[in-house]
């Protein structure tokens, strides 16, 4: 018999996901999501403007920015503009989610303009770079059928949807999803980025105890992939809701 998590949860059995669409009644696009207990507010802005690389080119660009509230964790932490420049942990992940984000837009469609997309976590419980990469896609979406809606655009610039999930090796056992107490105990934890078409955008895996074996990296990815179906699925509920 296999017993179930922490929480309860199964190996394979995503925390409960939530996206309220519009949180922020400001911003393009903008999602409250929610991974069990972690929460991160995605939005996305629409500017007319492009890097330096891109002017005169017709072709858009998608970037984003990332940080933690203070109190998002257990113990306060300082504000990073405090310090006067990110943390390298904060700089990897606002990079992870661009770069995931740019590979299901079709930059032409955007014409030269820039969507920015900033995901700020409020409350952190493990999974935070996968919650903002579900989250931002959501976000993403709804800013680009705006700009379909004001007749800006003639199609819409993102091909297909994107979502992103954590996958470890607990005692031999696959988990999905992991909180932070499965994350800061796995012996391999892994970040796998996929496409709505099932393609994969990126896969971050490390070992934290001894090695893993080429069986171990299929069984994550295999568990991945069902669980970012799962994800998507969600995505095109809240779309539609």
């Amino acid at each position: 018999m296999t017993l179930p998590r922490m929480d309860g949860r199964s190996a394979d059995q995503l925390r409960d996901i939530r996206f309220t669409r519009g949180f922020n009644c400001h911003a393009e696009g903008s999602v409250l999501v929610e991974f069990g207990r972690t929460r991160v507010l995605c939005t996305a802005s629409v500017e007319d403007k492009v890097p330096p690389h891109r002017r005169g080119s017709g072709l858009g660009w998608v970037t984003a920015e990332y940080g933690m509230l203070p109190r998002a964790t257990h113990t306060r932490n300082e504000r990073e503009a405090k310090r006067g420049r990110p943390q390298g942990r904060t700089e990897e992940i606002q990079r992870l989610i661009g770069r995931s984000l740019r590979s299901v837009f079709d930059f032409q469609a955007l014409g030269e303009r820039q969507l920015v997309l900033d995901c700020d976590v409020l409350q952190a419980d493990g999974g935070t770079r996968t919650a903002a990469i579900t989250g931002a896609a959501v976000a993403a979406w709804d800013a680009c059928e705006g700009l379909l809606r004001a007749g800006r655009v003639q199609r819409q610039p993102m091909r297909e949807l994107l979502a992103a999930v954590s996958v470890g090796l607990l005692e031999g056992r696959v988990l999905v999803d992991l909180a932070y107490e499965e994350d800061s105990r796995c012996d391999c934890d892994m970040n796998v980025v996929g496409s709505a078409s099932g393609g994969l955008v990126e896969v971050q895996g490390t070992a934290e105890g001894s090695p893993f074996s080429r069986a171990e990296l299929d069984a994550l990815i295999d568990a991945a992939q069902r669980a970012l179906g799962e994800l998507h699925q969600l995505q095109l509920r809240a779309l539609q809701g």
